[in-house]
């Protein structure tokens, strides 16, 4: 397994995180357990700052927390400078109880709510991604009844596809759930309607190409258009659009052959293409904000099995059972993800066979890794898998009633708790035995 941040092989054999042992992890908060490294995390935050104010542009670096939604990880980006990216009420109130400044949240989504508009605008937040005409007209009767004027960018697809590694990925071609596009003339009409609002102040436009992209290419192609789409607009329409946002989807190393950029090379081919093609569009160069998530974070999360039975089919295959799968990380399930693994308390040893981890969901396809190289398996071992810390925690179920993990963040030899590992008693909590169900049973 690829070590990643603060990750290192320890004098004991065992994996250490943050020179935290995580056999000693394992004895205090049990598994299976999401652990974050926290300077990682830091790290990944000011390379993206860092390159930014080298571009000499003006910029806002929004964290996509749908990647991770915790009250420790906004606390954590607000620390770093960064702004927030929400896409659910859930996440504006998590951002919000975490004391994360509203005026740097932006509001995404395809199907914002009216309870969910207003209570963002509510909270004061910076800004509203508007993603289709319903939403347009609802975000400005709601701003109208309210008395205020809120700041939107309209979402708009470039008709750039990005190489992405699954389908679902890419969310920059023409035929995409999200934005209006470019090039069938929705957007155009959009800034038309969206400039006549009295109570939206348009910013100007947001694109966003996919996830996991390993090249610049497609980043360089979506400003060449959109710098096309602004100058039209402000030729046109004498509309300026002082905020362009080119969303996220910088990826990261799962497994060998992953080839992610550094964020220095990312920013720099994103900021040298705006300065070409922005070059002469209005008085000055737009300001240009961005959204990595799993850039972020994916690379610093690991998580922790103990290793439970197994299942060897003679000249097939041997399955390894943890107690961990799909309601953890459904990832593999979903997008056939792949990731890499090691046996965290027996790291230094050799491998000796190759076995596919099966997670403890009643479901033949909870698989979290196909065939990887691994030490004789043994029952109580404890296997790390690596890049779990984005869309793990998040996207985690309770299918089978299985309890989510807990997380912690961990830094120079020190853990911290911060989400607790759900009890029984969290499993059942909202629900509800019906009067007429609950006498039927006691007059059995």
């Amino acid at each position: 397994m690829f070590l990643h941040g603060t990750s290192r092989i320890n004098d004991a054999g065992h994996l250490e995180i943050g020179g935290c042992d995580v056999t000693e992890l394992k004895a205090e908060y049990g598994t299976p357990l999401y652990i974050m490294d926290e300077q990682l995390i830091r790290q990944r935050c000011r390379e993206y700052m860092d390159a930014f104010r080298a571009s000499g542009l003006g910029f806002q670096v929004a964290y996509a927390s749908k990647a991770f939604s915790i009250m420790a990880m906004c606390r954590l980006v607000d620390e770093e400078g960064l702004s927030l990216d929400v896409v659910s009420d859930g996440e504006l109130y998590t951002a919000l109880q975490a004391g994360f400044p509203a005026e740097r949240i932006h509001f995404h989504g395809n199907n914002k709510t009216p309870d969910e508009i207003e209570m963002a605008i509510e909270a004061g937040i910076g800004c509203f991604v508007v993603d289709n005409l319903v939403e347009l007209s609802l975000l400005q009767a709601i701003a109208s009844s309210k008395e205020v004027t809120v700041n939107v960018l309209l979402r708009v697809t470039p008709g750039v596809e990005a190489h992405a590694h699954h389908a679902y990925a890419s969310t920059g071609q023409t035929d995409s759930k999200f934005g209006f596009d470019i090039g069938n003339g929705s957007a155009y009409a959009a800034v038309q309607q969206a400039s006549d609002k009295a109570n939206l102040q348009l910013l100007g436009v947001h694109s966003h190409i996919g996830s996991q992209i390993f090249e610049t290419e497609g980043f360089q192609l979506a400003v060449e258009r959109i710098a096309d789409f602004t100058r039209k607009v402000k030729e046109e329409l004498n509309i300026d659009f002082p905020v362009v946002n080119l969303g996220g989807g910088f990826g990261i190393r799962y497994v060998d052959g992953d080839t992610p950029l550094l964020v220095s090379e990312y920013v720099a081919a994103i900021t040298d293409a705006v300065k070409t093609h922005f070059a002469g569009i209005g008085s000055s160069l737009p300001q240009i904000w961005v959204e990595p998530g799993r850039s972020i974070v994916g690379d610093a999360g690991t998580t922790l099995y103990t290793v439970g039975t197994n299942k060897e089919i003679p000249g097939v295959r041997k399955y390894v059972a943890v107690d961990g799968g799909m309601t953890d990380n459904p990832r593999p399930a979903l997008y056939e993800s792949k990731y890499e693994a090691l046996l965290a308390n027996r790291a230094t040893e050799a491998n000796e066979e190759t076995v596919s981890i099966a997670g403890k969901c009643c479901e033949s396809g909870d698989m979290l890794i196909w065939d990887v190289e691994l030490p004789a398996v043994q029952s109580g071992d404890l296997l790390a898998v690596a890049c779990t810390g984005a869309y793990n925690y998040s996207m985690a179920s309770n299918y089978n009633r299985i309890r989510r993990p807990a997380v912690i963040f961990v830094q120079n030899g020190e853990s911290d708790l911060v989400v607790r590992r759900e009890s029984h008693g969290d499993i059942v909590v909202n629900d509800i035995v019906p009067e007429r169900i609950a006498k039927k049973a006691v007059t059995k």
